[in-house]
């Protein structure tokens, strides 16, 4: 059989760079080489534990060091990842490990409550990794890094083998489990390294993406080991921490969504000395034009824009310094991937419009996912041929380059003429007192819906805040009668999901009855 493993990833960047710092964790310094060990020496006791090639392991922890040793050590042992999201409560939890078949959770001791309830309720056994007070370590099985037992590799496992299965966030209903096989995983990681991004071994980039993402665990994580560069490990992201790490660990490359962007370029109002950014790249969620211009010029830094989804490994197109960026696009498809864009209009069938023409934007190649974990009728739905239907409006120009418009299930209609929010959000965010805006429609009697923009302001516009009207009378300037925004609502802070993305579904339950 032809071998692929993830666990590569790591252990031919330990054999290349076996005494280059691979992660750096609360200002620790581990080697390629110690890590490597590390993971395999986690592997020999999964194994002892009961973990065999092909079995799920769950996978629950912060951005620390635990992380990479535990993932790499489930791909050693030729095991299945299902990384389970950090904000889920103790029954979100339970239904992840019964759908997936989870045969044990490795947790980190930060959390143990909902962890080990959520173990105990699945009946698996619980294995802690990181530090805990002795008089706790004696009814729990914990993970030594430092054992003497190591696996001697990793086990072979074919391209088609699953690796990870990402959970999605579950916005239309129960989360669904999209299975990544170990091709999609490694040549997304290494597709991403190489052609879109422009990784450099001597590269040192922040890791605050949380890495039980799909963007964290690609983009940053195994993409980073892929070259053997180095990942600064920050477990909560706060804009004044990141750029503090930044500073003091002479940080070079930097992966954030957008609102990490926002916040960043807020804090760095107040600081004189910023760190010195060769690279930075965002995805996510569509990143404002105007946000972008900002930052570029504060940090003198080129953005690269992309976009992708759990369900493509993720990377399905990037702006990159070989492409070149055009603003408010999410560049071309990368290496070995296909972007189509097909008539929604048609949903019982397959057929291309012509450039500059909006609609759903398709995907086939080496990342589109094996399909969704017991759920063939939603692999059905969502797949035509090799086809991946993204649910993402869009368009593509005569250079290859896609627009993300907005989600299908986003779009206003409005007295029956659709609005899409990001254009919407795209002219707000040129107000100069805008920081932050989330666009929604709300139930309307007489139109069906109504455009709503929830603001969140600039700080030195809280004190003496515009009004509704005046936010209102400025966007009728820049907007078409149909698409301006007739409700506005003022918010501390807008509400956002473990992966840093706006919850649109939490505004519009918030405001749908005022």
């Amino acid at each position: 059989m032809s071998v692929l493993s993830l666990a590569a990833i790591l252990a031919e960047s330990a054999r290349k760079y076996p005494q280059k710092t691979a992660v750096i964790d609360a200002g620790v310094h581990y080697s390629y080489a110690a890590l490597w060990q590390q993971a395999r020496s986690y592997a020999a006791q999964l194994k002892d534990a009961g973990l065999a090639p092909g079995d799920v392991a769950g996978i629950m922890s912060p951005n620390v060091v635990e992380f990479p040793r535990a993932y790499y050590g489930v791909q050693a042992v030729g095991a299945v990842v299902v990384p389970v999201h950090l904000l889920l409560t103790v029954q979100e939890i339970v239904q992840v490990l019964r759908d997936s078949g989870t045969k044990l959770l490795i947790c980190h001791s930060a959390f143990l409550k909902v962890g080990a309830a959520a173990a105990r309720e699945v009946r698996i056994p619980l294995l802690v990794a990181g530090p805990l007070p002795e008089n706790e370590r004696v009814s729990l099985t914990v993970l030594d890094p430092d054992a003497p037992q190591e696996a001697d590799s990793y086990a072979p496992r074919s391209p088609e083998d699953p690796a990870v299965i990402f959970y999605t966030s579950g916005t239309t209903g129960k989360p669904k489990g999209a299975v990544l096989t170990q091709l999609n995983m490694v040549m997304n990681a290494t597709v991403s390294a190489v052609d879109a991004n422009d990784v450099r071994t001597d590269d040192i980039a922040l890791g605050c993406l949380p890495m039980f993402h799909v963007f964290g665990q690609t983009a940053s994580m195994n993409a980073i080991f892929r070259l053997g560069a180095t990942l600064v490990l920050l477990p909560k992201f706060s804009p004044e921490a990141a750029l503090e790490t930044m500073v003091a660990e002479n940080v070079n490359v930097f992966h954030g969504v957008p609102t990490m962007y926002m916040q960043l370029l807020a804090a760095a109002k107040d600081r004189e000395d910023l760190p010195k950014l060769r690279l930075c790249v965002s995805g996510g969620a569509s990143m404002p034009v105007a946000v972008m211009e900002k930052f570029n010029a504060t940090f003198d830094v080129t953005i690269y824009e992309g976009y992708g989804l759990s369900e493509t490994s993720p990377v399905v197109c990037t702006n990159s310094p070989a492409s070149g960026v055009k603003p408010g696009t999410v560049g071309p498809a990368i290496w070995g991937v296909e972007v189509q864009i097909a008539d929604h209009t048609l949903p019982e069938r397959l057929e291309f419009v012509p450039n500059g023409q909006l609609g759903e934007i398709v995907v086939r190649g080496h990342n589109v996912f094996a399909g969704y974990l017991n759920d063939p009728e939603a692999t059905a739905a969502a797949m035509t041929e090799d086809w991946f239907h993204t649910g993402d409006l869009g368009t593509k120009d005569d250079d290859g380059f896609i627009t993300v418009v907005d989600r299908t299930k986003d779009v206003i209609i409005r007295s029956g003429y659709n609005v899409y929010p990001r254009e919407v959000e795209e002219v707000l965010a040129r107000h100069p007192a805008v920081m932050q805006v989330a666009v929604i429609g709300l139930p309307d009697e007489l139109r069906g819906e109504e455009v709503c923009a929830v603001i969140k302001l600039e700080q030195e516009y809280v004190q003496n805040p515009p009004s509704a009207e005046e936010i209102i009378a400025w966007s009728k300037e820049h907007l078409a009668k149909h698409k301006y925004p007739r409700v506005i609502r003022f918010i501390d802070q807008i509400p956002l999901g473990p992966s840093q993305k706006v919850l649109k579904r939490e505004l519009r339950n918030t405001y749908s009855g005022q």
